[in-house]
């Protein structure tokens, strides 16, 4: 086991040498440097790794004590060419507020619809950030992480299914915390949209080469995944202003508008309903294969919320425009009220 640290981090570095890691436990702390970005570490222990497997876990992660060996007997019974396995992330803290439930929701309709229904037909999965289980020749294949993205996670999936490895998924759970504090929860999503649009631009340059190695429908789902999902979010907010306003105005059901601005607001409208229809479904069997079935009540503020990631989302672009993509807004953990690990069904 490698524990990766920065050489500025003095507190986790002593905290470390405190508690006396046993001989199996090594401390890897990276020189100075940049970008100081947690792929850059990762990459770093990916030189100092041994063996045939690896696996990625954030400090604060609570995977299921069997998760190693479930991967690893997963592994065995898969094709040569099985790259990564992913496994299943939870929140264990949805009771510290209405952005913790929703996170829990997005989790959940994530990890345990979106990516076992990617895996089963074999096509691209955008990974998560934390419990990924690798074989160590594949992720040396594709050179490791990009250490100037900031969700080197969704990069590397797609990296993967461009060079011809698949990616699985496991059942086995990891909980986390998710962000509870407005702000906290800001930063962190910011990151997020800012990595899917470098993502996108990245694996985009060559749309039609990419294509031919994903297909048409992998070329398809994994722009929906990165590129579709931050252009959403762009969206949503101008699309809601841009209602409100001919609400209010008059103008969204007045009969004098041309056929043409009729057939746009149309159109509009239709899709607002089907990304919407599309996100509850998942949301909903989601909640109800994961739990608690309370949370299945805060799916009515959906549309809320995705103001929210809205905002991140322009932030986002600022930071771009700024030229910040790889700057790392980081996430304070160990400060919500954690529980023993949940057990719904």
């Amino acid at each position: 086991m490698k524990i990766l640290t920065e050489e500025g981090d003095v507190e986790t570095i002593e905290a470390l040498r405190r508690a006396r890691p046993r001989a199996n436990v090594e401390i890897l702390t990276l020189p100075p440097g940049g970008p100081q970005t947690k792929p850059r570490a990762l990459n770093a222990g990916l030189l100092a790794a041994r063996g045939d497997l690896l696996c990625v876990f954030d400090a604060e992660d609570r995977p299921e004590p069997d998760q190693l060996r479930v991967a690893a007997a997963a592994f065995r019974r898969g094709p040569r060419n099985l790259a990564c396995l992913q496994a299943r992330l939870a929140i264990d803290n949805f009771a510290d507020g209405w952005l913790a439930r929703h996170f829990a929701i997005e989790y959940a309709a994530l990890f345990d619809v979106v990516l076992p229904a990617l895996s089963r037909f074999g096509l691209p999965i955008p990974l998560g950030g934390t419990s990924n289980h690798f074989r160590v020749a594949a992720l040396r294949s594709v050179g490791g992480w990009d250490a100037a993205n900031v969700t080197e996670d969704a990069d590397l999936g797609l990296r993967l299914a461009r060079f011809g490895w698949k990616t699985g998924t496991i059942a086995s759970v990891t909980w986390e915390e998710a962000p509870a504090k407005p702000w906290a929860w800001l930063k962190q999503r910011t990151r997020w949209m800012k990595g899917y649009m470098v993502t996108a631009a990245v694996h985009g340059r060559r749309p039609a080469g990419l294509a031919r190695r994903l297909g048409p429908l992998g070329f398809v789902v994994s722009q929906m995944l990165v590129g579709g999902v931050a252009l959403t979010a762009l969206a949503y907010p101008v699309v809601v202003a841009t209602f409100l306003w001919q609400g209010f105005s008059g103008v969204l059901l007045s009969p004098t508008g041309d056929l043409g601005d009729a057939a746009v607001t149309g159109f509009h409208i239709v899709n607002l309903i089907v990304g919407f229809s599309a996100a509850l479904a998942c949301g909903w069997l989601g909640v109800d294969r994961r739990g608690p079935p309370s949370l299945a009540a805060d799916l009515v503020t959906l549309p809320f919320y995705w103001l929210l990631v809205g905002a991140a989302a322009w932030r986002a672009l600022w930071q771009i425009a700024r030229a910040e993509t790889s700057h790392w807004e980081k996430t304070a953990h160990g400060v919500s009220r954690r529980r023993a690990t949940p057990c719904f069904k």
